[in-house]
C-alpha cells in the first residue's frame, strides 16, 4: 500500500453531540502523540495522516460515522494530487484531457467529476494538494510540463481558450439571472442560432415565461440552450439529462453532438449510459471512494470504457474498483399462464382540465415488473396515481379491493422532523436481516441513518423514498422515476432491488422512468404512452417487451443493438448500416 488517507465528513461530524470518542480512544493520542487534534476554529478533529497507524478505532467509535481511514494504492502519492479541498477532505488524483469530439466522464457521485469540470472550465484553479500557498496557473503549467494539459492551461490562462460551462445545479439559474426565457437566450446568442436551438429543445412556448416560473426540466433545457448559443472553443456539460424525459434527452444529445461538427470540443458528465454512449467519442472513468478521493483513468473508446465501468475492472491499470460486474442478462419472457393474476383494469378515461387521458385495459401478474415509457406531460403519472387511489378515473374501473398498495411518487417531499432511521422505523423493521441485506445496505442507507431527513440531498432523499416504498408489505408497488438524482451504480442497484422484492413478495410492480437502460434491465413488459404533452395522452395495455419497445423506439426515431460483451442496449448511430437495416425491417429493438 501507498499512503494513508484520513477523511472527516464535516457534515456528519457533530462534536457538540458526542464525547470526542475519536480523541479519547485513539492509541496514538493515548501515547502522547498528536495523531488527532481539535481545530479551535471549528471544534472538529484534524487527523494526522503521517502519525495515523490505520487501526480504525476512531472509525468504529465515532457515533456519527464521520471518519473514514483508507489505505491508498502505492501509485497515489502526495505529488499526484491535482486538487484537495483541505486537510482530511476530498482530494482528486489525475485530470481529464479535452480532445476533439465529445469526451464523456463516467463515475459514481462524489468522486470529483464536477470538480474536474470546474478546473477545466477555469472556475477553480487546482492547488495540487498544497494547502499552504495560493494556487496559481503558473504552478499548474509547471506541474503538467510535457503533457497536453500544459498547453491547455497555458492557453486558458492567456485567454486563447474560451470555455462555456453548463453547471449541474440548474435550479440556481433563476437566482442569478432575471427576466424571461426569451430575453436570456437572445442576450447570450453569440452564434446566431436562436431559432434553431429553440426549435430543437422545444422552448417556443416558454419564451415569455419568467425563469423563476420554470420546472426543473424546463430550466435544464434553457441552461443547455444558453450554453449552445454562446460562442466558445470548448463546452462543458455537467449532467445535461437530469429532469428531462426521453424525447428531450435525445433532442439535447443531438444538439450537443452538432458542436464538434463545427470544430468545438465537448466534455460531458452523464449518468444515463445510453445517452453517454450515443454522445461520446472517448470516455474517462473516475473511480475512488465517494467524498474521500477520486482517480481519473486513462482515456478509452466509448464502448470499451463503458464496458470496463460495468465490469468494474480497468485492464490497462490492473485495478478492480467494484467486486461484482454488472451484467444485462437475457431473460426468457415470462409465461403468464403459469403465474397468478394480480390485477385487471378496464379501459380508463381521465380528464384534467383541457388534458384528456385514455389508457387501454390490461392486467399484471404476481412477480411481474411493467415498465412505463413515454415523454413527460402525457399522463404516465396520472395513470399511476389512479392505480394508487389518489385520483379517480372518469370512465372505466380499477378494482384495488383487498390489494395493498405502496407508492413512491415522482416528486419526493418527506415532511418529517427526525432522522432517516426514525422515519424508516415507521415503515418497517430496519433491523431485520432481510431488509438490511436486500434494501438498506445495497442502497447505502446505513451511511445516512443518522442524518436529519430535512437535510438530505436529492439523491439521498430518493434512496430513502425508494427504501420506504419497498419496505412496505404490498401487493402492488408503484415506483415513479426512481433513477432521478442517482448515479449509474445506484440506478442499477435500485433496479436489482426492485426486481428481487417483486419476485420474493410475489408482488406486481409498475415503474415509470426515462432511463432506457434502467427500464431494459428491470422490465418484463412495457406500457407505451404517446400523445401531445398537456393536451392528450394515449396509454397502451402492457405489451411484450419487443412489441412495446419497437413502438416506443419508432416514436423516438432511434434503433437499438445489444453490446455483445455486456448485453447492454446501445443506440445505433443515425444513418449507419445497422440503423438503416433495422429501420427497413421494422425492428427498432435489437436484432438477435
Amino acid at each position: 500500500m501507498g499512503g494513508r488517507l484520513a477523511i472527516v465528513d464535516y457534515d456528519r461530524c457533530q462534536p457538540k453531540k458526542c464525547s470526542m470518542e475519536c480523541l479519547k480512544y485513539c492509541p496514538g493520542v493515548r501515547m502522547g502523540e498528536e495523531t488527532i487534534v481539535i481545530d479551535e476554529s471549528t471544534g472538529k478533529p484534524v487527523i494526522s495522516e503521517e502519525l495515523c497507524s490505520g487501526c480504525g478505532i476512531c472509525v468504529k467509535r465515532c457515533p456519527f460515522g464521520a471518519i473514514t481511514i483508507i489505505g491508498l494504492p502505492e501509485e497515489l502519492t502526495e505529488d499526484k494530487i491535482v486538487h484537495s479541498y483541505g486537510k482530511n477532505r476530498f482530494r482528486l488524483y489525475g485530470l481529464v484531457v479535452p480532445k476533439d469530439g465529445v469526451v464523456g466522464i463516467l463515475g459514481p457521485n462524489g468522486v470529483g467529476k464536477s470538480t474536474i469540470l470546474s478546473i477545466l472550465s477555469g472556475n477553480l484553479i487546482p492547488n495540487l494538494g498544497n494547502l499552504e500557498e495560493e494556487p496559481s496557473y503558473d504552478k499548474v503549467i509547471e506541474y503538467f510540463a510535457g503533457t497536453e494539459l500544459q498547453k491547455y492551461f497555458k492557453d486558458l490562462k492567456e485567454g486563447r481558450i474560451k470555455p462555456v460551462y453548463k453547471p449541474q445545479y440548474v435550479d440556481m439559474l433563476p437566482k442569478v439571472v432575471k427576466g424571461t426565457v426569451g430575453e436570456l437566450l437572445r442576450r447570450v446568442d453569440e452564434r446566431g442560432m436562436f431559432g434553431e436551438v429553440v426549435e430543437t429543445l422545444e422552448l417556443g412556448h416558454l419564451l415569455d415565461r419568467p425563469l423563476d416560473k420554470l420546472s426543473g426540466g424546463e430550466l435544464q433545457r434553457v441552461a443547455i440552450a444558453a450554453a449552445c448559443l454562446r460562442e466558445g472553443t470548448i463546452y462543458y456539460f455537467d449532467e445535461p439529462t437530469s429532469w428531462l424525459d426521453i424525447r428531450q434527452r435525445f433532442n439535447c444529445a443531438r444538439l450537443i453532438r452538432r458542436l464538434p461538427e463545427e470544430g468545438k470540443k465537448v466534455v460531458v458528465v452523464e449518468h444515463d449510459l445510453v445517452v453517454l454512449d450515443y454522445l461520446s467519442d472517448l470516455v474517462y472513468i473516475v473511480y475512488g471512494v465517494p467524498s474521500a478521493y477520486g482517480v481519473v483513468s486513462h482515456p478509452k473508446s466509448t464502448r470499451v470504457g463503458i464496458n470496463a465501468y460495468l465490469e468494474g475492472y480497468l485492464r490497462e491499470e490492473n485495478i478492480r474498483f467494484r467486486k461484482e460486474p454488472i451484467k444485462f442478462e437475457r431473460r426468457a419472457p415470462l409465461d403468464y399462464r403459469e403465474r397468478p393474476l394480480l390485477l385487471e383494469y378496464s379501459d380508463i378515461v381521465k380528464n384534467l382540465g383541457d388534458f384528456n387521458l385514455r389508457v387501454e385495459g390490461g392486467s399484471i401478474y404476481k412477480g411481474e415488473v411493467i415498465g412505463i415509457l413515454g415523454p413527460n406531460g402525457i399522463g404516465k403519472t396520472t395513470f399511476v396515481r389512479i392505480l394508487a387511489g389518489e385520483i379517480q378515473c372518469d370512465e372505466g374501473q380499477v378494482s384495488m379491493k383487498d390489494l395493498r398498495i405502496s407508492y413512491k411518487p415522482q416528486y419526493i417531499s418527506i415532511d418529517y422532523e427526525g432522522t432517516v432511521e426514525e422515519f424508516l422505523r415507521r415503515v418497517g423493521n430496519i433491523d431485520s436481516s432481510y431488509y438490511k441485506s436486500e434494501i438498506i445496505k445495497p442502497l447505502g442507507i446505513e451511511r445516512i441513518v443518522d442524518f436529519q431527513v430535512e437535510d438530505l440531498s436529492g439523491g439521498e432523499l430518493q434512496r430513502v423514498a425508494i427504501a420506504a416504498a419497498l419496505m412496505k408489505d404490498a401487493d402492488i408497488y408503484l415506483i415513479d422515476e426512481p433513477s432521478a438524482f442517482l448515479d449509474v451504480e445506484q440506478r442499477l442497484a435500485v433496479a436489482r432491488i426492485i426486481r428481487r422484492i417483486g419476485e420474493e413478495k410475489e408482488a406486481g410492480v409498475f415503474v415509470v422512468d426515462h432511463d432506457i437502460l434502467f427500464q431494459d434491465y428491470i422490465s418484463d413488459r412495457y406500457m407505451v404512452f404517446t400523445g401531445k404533452p398537456g393536451i392528450y395522452g394515449r396509454g397502451s395495455a402492457p405489451l411484450d417487451k419487443r412489441t412495446g419497445a419497437n413502438i416506443f423506439l419508432k416514436e423516438m426515431g432511434i434503433t437499438f443493438r445489444r453490446d455483445p460483451d455486456t448485453g447492454r442496449p446501445r443506440i445505433n448511430k443515425e444513418g449507419s448500416q445497422m440503423d438503416r437495416y433495422q429501420r427497413e425491417i421494422g425492428e427498432y429493438y435489437y436484432v438477435d
